[in-house]
């Protein structure tokens, strides 16, 4: 019998390498993609999967990337990210563009190419990382948290224009994850990035990963629509319990 195929993209690190690992544990051929190819390769080496090198805010990318991945059952939708921490009277207009680029239209641009394969499977499923971030707002995120709202919104709309055919779409909405996010957030500030953390127990990449597997290995007709889900400390973006 031959294995279902799960592209996750963003799969070089974090809650992409490890939904990578938990797809690969559940049965499926894995198809990785993201910008660094070094980190990608190992992870695809490490759980058997396939890796292709990807970059959701270039449309010759994304249809490269799509054209050498010939099915799809499941797509888990997890490239994105947040660039700065400014207040809207200091917006950097570019890092607004990129995250939009990579959060909104990078999401629109790799279902898009899937959609058909996924329909044509027979018992598809779409599951697009946002974040607390999609519904919240916080001081100093509005670039972020506008990004995941349109994010979100896209991904919601889905839901009903397909509505009827074998595809389902499931949102998953993690609060803090320790990941490199924060890293990549504050230009590389690691002490900055270590801060967001401090004092908490934070979810972890695998966590994350773990409920993305678990709706996907839900029978066909059940589609779990959305998954909030917040380290316990933690109780909004911007309200948490720190020891």
């Amino acid at each position: 019998m031959n294995k279902r195929t799960a592209v996750v993209t963003g799969a070089s690190a974090g809650i992409g390498a490890a939904t990578a690992r938990h797809l690969a544990a559940a049965g499926f051929a894995v198809v990785l993609g993201a910008r660094r190819a070094e980190p990608l390769a190992e992870v695809a080496a490490a759980v058997g999967g396939t890796a292709i090198p990807l970059d959701v805010t270039d449309p010759a990318s994304v249809e490269a990337f799509a054209d050498r991945v010939p099915e799809c059952h499941v797509l888990v939708n997890n490239a994105g990210g947040a660039r700065g921490l400014d207040k809207v009277a200091d917006a950097d207009e570019e890092r607004w563009r990129w995250m939009y680029d990579a959060n909104v239209l990078g999401t629109l641009r790799v279902t898009r190419a899937f959609l058909p394969k996924l329909i044509k499977s027979g018992d598809g499923h779409v599951v697009t990382v946002t974040s607390i971030a999609a519904y919240e707002v916080y001081d100093g995120g509005s670039g972020y948290t506008a990004a995941k709202h349109a994010q979100s919104a896209l991904h919601r709309t889905l839901r009903g224009e397909h509505l009827g055919q074998p595809v389902r779409f499931t949102e998953v909405l993690p609060g803090m994850v320790e990941t490199d996010f924060s890293v990549n957030r504050f230009d590389g500030d690691a002490e900055r990035a270590d801060a967001v953390y401090r004092g908490i127990t934070p979810l972890t990449a695998d966590d994350v990963a773990d409920v993305i597997a678990f709706a996907a290995t839900r029978p066909a007709h059940v589609n779990l629509d959305q998954i909030v889900m917040k380290p316990r400390a933690q109780a909004s973006a911007s309200r948490a319990h720190r020891e």
